[in-house]
């Protein structure tokens, strides 16, 4: 047998069997939340996964049944938006609520080599809002905020973290690119064997058991590593050992590996886990008390599929920013509801502080609205997203369904409802709608930090990015 074939073998299984756990799942009639009992959140992102990677949002050769089920249950963004085309920076716009411009270490698009950057202790989070609420708040998985000791989840408002520090591992032995060894319980390093998709998944559930036996409510971050390079699926030892006995530095980042089949498996895992963690909450009884988000980071990678759109991780356009988003709120979300509301990373922060019952921040308000009318089956107040990324060569904002796109010298307004490929440029069309969309991304862009000299994007080609742009993203 290939390693491909075994690999297709045991990924098979863990379809199986995360339709199985779904299945669990859905049987046990939805719970409405008490009044008395505020809602646990849990919150999870997968890494690099584009916008068509899961069949409810159109993956055509192979299926992802957990998530599916998930979808079934609640509510489907069509428009949901990633803060950020990149990794740390979209982070940064989650856990601070905020455009990540407004803070030095979201300006590095990915975060990498500069160890005085990170998320600054003092500024107030989701997590540290949650915590001063009465949540128990842990993150599970990636954290890629800045490094020990000076930056740290445990600083930030996570009162538990096991997982990575950095933006990407090994699957098998968890180091990163230059062979360090980066898997932590809080601040201690630790070894432990296994596919870091499952390990993860294993921590994640025992916290759920753990949190739930507790009187407090709780909110998770699960932050799965999957499906980002490198391309290692369940059964792939082989290719880990490969990488790790390279003298190339760059072996992780993976240019010249991969397959098609290999980035199905590793989806199929996570939606496998994802089940195995949905139910652990009807295990735990707190199913019904219990707000999941299901998301991405950023728009897909090299083996993503983003259609309808055109672009990837790294660019402006559609693929780079549109992500899946799925949500199941006992009591709020309607099951097998869709919703074409435009809502970002950033909208998350007030939503669940609102949901919990925490008081918002007057020094630190937030960039994003709660979108709470939107769960319900209702419509957002319109509003303007903006980016920006590498050195200004690429902005975009996007107000109804018309996006200005600015793309080195080359400038467009699309109608990304009738055009989602972004190919009918409607500038000279509709010349007032585009100034005046420009004229309010240069107003906003006003309002935020200066690009850093020294951010790792600044001043590299798009030929040069693409050599550089995976380490540590």
């Amino acid at each position: 047998m290939t390693d491909n074939e075994d690999s297709f073998r045991i990924t098979r299984r863990a379809t199986i069997g995360g339709a199985a756990a779904a299945l669990a799942t859905a049987a046990v009639p939805a719970v409405a939340r008490s009044p008395r009992r505020r809602p646990n959140i849990l919150y999870i992102m997968a890494d690099d996964l584009g916008y068509a990677d899961l069949s409810c949002y159109g993956r055509r050769d192979f299926e992802t049944p957990v998530l599916d089920r998930l979808a079934t249950e609640g509510l489907r963004f069509t428009n949901a938006y990633a803060n950020s085309a990149v990794c740390t920076a979209t982070r940064v716009g989650l856990i601070t609520g905020r455009y990540q411009y407004r803070l030095p270490v979201g300006l590095e698009e990915p975060l990498a080599f500069r160890q005085n950057i990170g998320l600054p202790p003092s500024h107030p989070t989701l997590p540290s809002q949650l915590a001063k609420a009465g949540y128990r708040t842990s993150l599970i998985g990636k954290w890629h905020l800045g490094s020990l000791p000076d930056y740290d989840p445990l600083k930030s408002g996570y009162q538990t973290f096991w997982g990575i520090r950095s933006g990407g591992v090994d699957y098998y032995t968890h180091q990163t690119s230059g062979g360090r060894p980066d898997l932590w319980d809080g601040p201690t390093p630790v070894e432990k064997t296994g596919y870091i998709t499952d390990l993860i998944a294993d921590r994640a559930i025992e916290e759920i058991r753990a949190a739930s036996a507790a009187s407090a409510p709780w909110f998770m971050s699960l932050h799965f590593t999957a499906p980002h390079w490198p391309w290692e699926g369940p059964g792939d030892e082989a290719e880990s050992a490969h990488i790790a006995q390279s003298k190339d530095p760059k072996a992780l980042f993976h240019y010249d590996g991969g397959t098609a089949a290999t980035y199905a498996a590793m989806v199929r895992r996570l939606d496998y886990q994802v089940g195995r963690v949905l139910e652990a909450l009807r295990a735990a009884r707190v199913d019904g008390d219990t707000i999941v988000v299901f998301t991405s980071d950023n728009g897909g990678e090299r083996f993503s599929d983003t259609w309808p759109f055109s672009g990837r991780k790294t660019e402006l356009l559609e693929g780079g920013l549109r992500i899946p988003a799925i949500v199941r709120w006992p009591g709020v979300t309607k099951a097998g509801s869709t919703s074409d509301a435009q809502v970002i990373s950033m909208d998350w922060l007030p939503t669940f502080t609102a949901a919990a019952g925490a008081a918002p921040d007057a020094q630190f308000p937030s960039d994003g609205v709660d979108i709470a009318p939107a769960l319900r089956g209702g419509a957002l107040g319109e509003r303007t997203l903006f980016w920006r990324y590498k050195n200004h060569a690429q902005r975009a904002a996007r107000r109804g369904n018309l996006k200005y796109l600015k793309i080195g010298e080359n400038e467009f307004l699309f109608d990304v409802a009738a055009d989602p490929l972004e190919r009918a440029n409607l500038k000279d069309r509709n010349a007032p709608a585009f100034a005046a969309l420009k004229a309010e991304w240069e107003a906003w862009n006003a309002t935020m930090l200066p690009l850093d000299p020294q951010s790792y994007t600044h001043g590299f080609t798009a030929s040069e990015l693409a050599d550089h742009i995976g380490v540590d993203d």
